[in-house]
């Protein structure tokens, strides 16, 4: 195929803040346009081979990071504002906003907390479909034995320990990923408490209703080896979108060696990626 070639962008968010974006040109027909929306401290270079695979099939696909994360990262994270929230209602609709064209369809491409930011956005209706991938509601009792182990020392222990010595939650010293700002760490701490997240938040109740206005068709795909966001925990989340017409795959991990949580963007993954194209070209004619 065709080599993609991308190109850097520098969007700003709904408050004007910096966000390193890149964008991959279709090749051929344009038959929609994609963003990927990626998991929290999961920088847009991971999701690159996702991205050449869609555009060489005539998606333009825009990825880009999060306010603190890769390519919008500022100079410290110590005293950096931003939370879960701002990555949704600031970063992703800006991003919506910059790349929704009228009689263009687009769509969404998610990544475990892509799929939550979905429905906190102000402007989702701009929005013609989701495919997402090991989205979960992030409580360590939807989890095997051994990651919710992993997961409450994190919690309990190595978080509180690293956001009080470096002011943020310095993620890569443990090897799990980009450095996160301190809010996105407290709101994601807080709401991991409860079995359907933040929807169980009694100071959240406003989000139910912003899901219940997503009308848009979602395809939620995890992996039976996603230990973060196994099937069950998918389904305690997605139950918020509950006026969008969602439906569930669950994989069979052996099938492809293995997934977890991170290997729905790794190589071996593409029939997993000719499923969500398949969706998408299923879409055409329908939301143009």
């Amino acid at each position: 195929m065709t080599t993609v070639t991308s190109v850097p962008l520098t969007i700003p968010a709904r408050d004007g803040f910096p966000l390193g974006a890149l964008r991959y040109p279709a090749q051929g027909v344009e038959k929609a346009r994609v963003i990927v929306a990626a998991a929290t401290g999961v920088p847009q270079g991971f999701y690159r081979r996702f991205a050449e695979y869609a555009a060489q099939h005539g998606y333009t696909v825009t990825t880009f990071d999060y306010r603190g994360i890769g390519l919008s990262k500022p100079a410290t994270l110590d005293g950096f504002a931003g939370d879960f929230l701002d990555w949704s209602r600031l970063d992703l609709a800006a991003i919506v906003d910059a790349t929704a064209e009228p009689g263009v369809p687009l769509l969404l491409v998610g990544h475990s907390y892509g799929g939550h930011a979905f429905g906190l956005l102000p402007n989702h209706a701009k929005v013609d479909g989701m495919y997402v991938f090991g989205t979960g509601a992030g409580w360590h009792g939807w989890m095997p034995f051994v990651e919710r182990m992993k997961v409450l020392f994190m919690w309990r222990i190595a978080g509180p320990l690293l956001t009080r010595k470096h002011g943020y939650l310095a993620w890569s010293r443990l090897g799990m990923g980009e450095d996160i700002p301190l809010g996105v760490y407290q709101q994601w701490r807080h709401w991991c408490r409860f079995p359907r997240y933040f929807f169980d938040d009694p100071k959240m109740r406003d989000v139910a209703d912003g899901f219940a206005q997503v009308r848009a068709p979602i395809v939620a795909v995890n992996a039976s080896d996603d230990t973060w966001a196994p099937p069950a925990s998918r389904d305690a989340f997605m139950a918020g979108y509950r006026n969008a017409p969602w439906r569930a795959i669950d994989i069979d991990a052996a099938s492809l060696g293995k997934v977890g949580h991170m290997g729905y963007f790794r190589q071996q993954a593409q029939p997993l990626w000719d499923g969500a194209l398949a969706w998408f070209d299923s879409l055409q004619g329908k939301v143009a």
